[in-house]
């Protein structure tokens, strides 16, 4: 991954008042991006309905609103509004400040939600860009796929990915259709890696190691064969192939993932993540 440049996001964005809509995880991994790359809190906007989340978020020094009562004060003076809500909430959402859109570039990062579906509850609005992120943004080492409508401006589209790059890795799909495969290699995927690292602490304590001994191996190979892949100029398959001495201890472990079908087991996983992303979209055959 490419170094976040820190003082190329801030000067682009040091005039930009840049709105959310919704304080959740999401909305909180982008926020953390950004004022870690040095922009002002005051310049960000949080609109949720919620005392309590708002008490968060007036407690980092950022402006916020009250969804419920003032619904399109977040949006009037934005430039930029992202809609961090589920996407079943979202046409019931962005009804209260509809009409307030003038010439705000508006980021989704609702998985599943295409931008004809975002258009139509926003009134007809054409100024969308979809983002799939993922929860490693929280700590700037997020992975984003983005994809424009056409009538996105080239100049909307430059600071969209400044404001998703705060938090990471940015990717431009050339296909709507796309995201929802997008979805299943890095919006869902943090949560398949968590599962496999807590498999390898369960088999680690049962072969006698603690459960703390078990969970510092476990989190610091799964970092260090990260970090390998992407420092090497090799496939993962060849880096595989290198670690596997023939009839060694380790040929055993792939062996018997390969007899049990592990790596099948993976990919069916990610199509039914992919699956549910068009069902949330409505372009489920």
């Amino acid at each position: 991954m490419t170094a976040i440049d820190h003082h190329a996001i801030k000067s682009t964005l040091a005039e930009k008042t840049i709105s959310f809509i919704g304080g959740g995880n999401m909305a909180q991994a982008l926020i953390s991006g950004l004022i870690t790359c040095g922009i002002d809190p005051k310049q960000i906007i949080v609109s949720a309905p919620s005392d309590s989340t708002r008490q968060i978020f007036d407690s980092q020094g950022l402006q916020t609103v009250d969804a419920k009562a003032h619904p399109k004060d977040a949006v009037t003076g934005a430039d930029v509004v992202i809609l961090a809500v589920k996407p079943q909430l979202m046409a019931d959402v962005v009804q209260d400040f509809a009409d307030a859109l003038e010439h705000q570039l508006v980021i989704s990062v609702a998985a599943g939600l295409s931008v004809a579906s975002l258009s139509t509850m926003l009134g007809g609005y054409r100024h969308i860009i979809r983002v799939m992120p993922n929860t490693p943004s929280t700590i700037q080492m997020g992975a984003s796929a983005l994809f424009a409508a056409d009538e996105v401006s080239a100049a909307q589209k430059a600071l969209a990915e400044v404001v998703v790059a705060a938090s990471g890795l940015t990717l431009w799909v050339d296909s709507e259709e796309k995201m929802h495969a997008v979805t299943a290699v890095s919006g869902s995927a943090p949560a398949y890696v968590f599962y496999f690292l807590e498999s390898m602490i369960k088999g680690g304590a049962q072969l006698g190691l603690s459960h703390e001994e078990a969970t510092a191996l476990a989190m610091q190979t799964v970092l260090g064969a990260a970090s390998m892949a992407l420092q090497s100029d090799e496939l993962p398959k060849e880096l595989r192939r290198r670690v596997t001495s023939p009839n060694g201890t380790t040929q055993a472990a792939i062996e018997t993932m390969q007899r049990l079908h592990v790596g099948e087991h993976i990919i069916d996983a990610m199509k039914a993540c992919a699956a549910r992303s068009q069902e949330l979209s409505g372009t489920a055959n």
